[in-house]
């Protein structure tokens, strides 16, 4: 994953955008007080014969600096990316940057599901009817060109997919591109997943996302890690990262997050989505490894936990079989939710801003751990400071990654 000299790759500039809050002391506030958005989904096309527990972001507001024409235009997972990287580029004062050596990665393929469901349902019948911009929002590139024209970005740009580790392995991408020298600074974007009826269907077929058990109290349903969990729930979010070298962030005076230490990615030749212990332990040996870290150095672990059945089990007994049974947990999605594409770079947003603050939010309807004996965090938040913190995130067809990254 390329040679870190730590403290060198640091993050400078951070957004986010969730049901529980718009910008990061939105989120901030309600992150802290357990805050949660969970009902059924509203969205029109989220909803047909089942109805689905979920949080979706309220109002979004724009900026004036962002072009209303191109706003009108977008998408809603292309809106909230405008908002959520405008926050990032300005807490990074990236205008006093070249944008020619600025690079964009945009984590998520195929994230704008619903609206193209919803245009087949209204134009499958005369199809000559279909509007043109159809013809931009079912392409990968939709959000590249999208953000890079908003924000005059000339340097690289293209996305990854990586399921529920998208958001993650667009840090990591971004990493190596400002560790290779291909950009001198470069943005991650975990991109919103707009889910339709037909994908929570899916996945609720497939056994990963919760079912009506909890229909009567949704702000229930999402419990990672507890013995009732049955299934994650679905939470709209996005977030953004900006990624440069210490001299760079020097040029522009801005007070960095942190420092990213080591990355690390395995795939486990799996197209299913079960997941696999050798794969998660492989990755975070991997990572302390380039860390230059033992174990007991790391004090905060921030897990993929999405309430899987299976998925949580196997998480946590990587955590112990590597040595990390001290660290302190909590449970971000049981507040977000699990925003899929944008999972991974949200937790990542979580983790920096705990550790500037030196708190850590609650973990919601963690009334039965699978391991009680493991350092959770409970229903209050407390004040910790962190050092050390790791970040994990796992996808659909074998992905694991890890990210380690160093209070400076």
């Amino acid at each position: 994953m390329g040679n870190f000299n730590r403290p060198d790759i640091l993050v400078s500039g951070v957004g986010v955008t969730a049901s529980i809050g718009q910008g990061k002391n939105a989120y901030w506030s309600a992150l802290m007080s357990g805050h949660s958005a969970f009902h059924f989904l509203q969205r029109p096309g989220r909803q047909k014969e089942s109805r689905f527990i979920g949080s979706e972001i309220s109002a979004i507001s724009a900026s004036d600096a962002i072009s209303s024409k191109l706003f009108r235009k977008a998408s809603l997972s292309g809106q909230v990316s405008l908002v959520t990287l405008h926050e990032a580029w300005v807490d990074a004062k990236l205008d006093l940057a070249d944008p020619s050596r600025i690079g964009l990665i945009i984590g998520g393929s195929n994230v704008q599901q619903r609206e193209m469901a919803q245009i087949f349902e209204t134009y499958h019948e005369r199809a000559e009817f279909v509007p043109p911009s159809y013809g931009l929002s079912f392409m990968d590139s939709d959000l590249c060109g999208l953000c890079t024209e908003q924000f005059g970005i000339q340097g690289l740009a293209y996305t990854v997919g990586g399921a529920s580790a998208s958001g993650q392995l667009a840090v990591i991408q971004a990493t190596q591109a400002v560790l290779s020298g291909q950009v001198d600074i470069c943005i991650a974007l975990g991109a919103m997943m707009d889910l339709s009826y037909l994908e929570l269907q899916a996945l609720r077929a497939l056994g990963a996302m919760g079912t009506d058990r909890y229909a009567d109290h949704p702000e229930l349903a999402c419990r990672p890690f507890d013995q009732n969990r049955d299934g994650f729930i679905y939470g709209e979010s996005c977030a953004a990262l900006v990624i440069e070298r210490a001299a760079t962030v020097k040029c522009r005076q801005v007070k960095p997050y942190a420092a990213v230490t080591g990355c690390a990615l395995k795939m486990d030749a799996n197209r299913n989505p079960n997941p696999s212990l050798a794969g998660e332990v492989h990755i975070i040996q991997n990572v302390l490894q380039q860390a230059g870290l033992s174990a007991t150095e790391v004090d905060y672990l921030n897990p993929h936990g999405s309430g899987s059945p299976i998925g949580d089990e196997t998480e946590l007994r990587a955590i112990r079989d590597c040595g990390l049974s001290h660290v302190k947990l909590n449970t971000t999605k049981s507040i977000t939710g699990h925003g899929l594409t944008a999972a991974g770079a949200v937790e990542i947003v979580t983790t920096l801003l705990q550790m500037r603050e030196s708190r850590l939010h609650p973990s919601k309807n963690l009334e039965n751990p699978l391991d009680p004996g493991l350092n959770w965090v409970g229903d209050q938040s407390i004040p910790f400071g962190i050092t050390n913190a790791l970040s994990l995130s796992f996808g659909f067809g074998g992905m694991n990654t890890a990210i380690c990254l160093q209070n400076i």
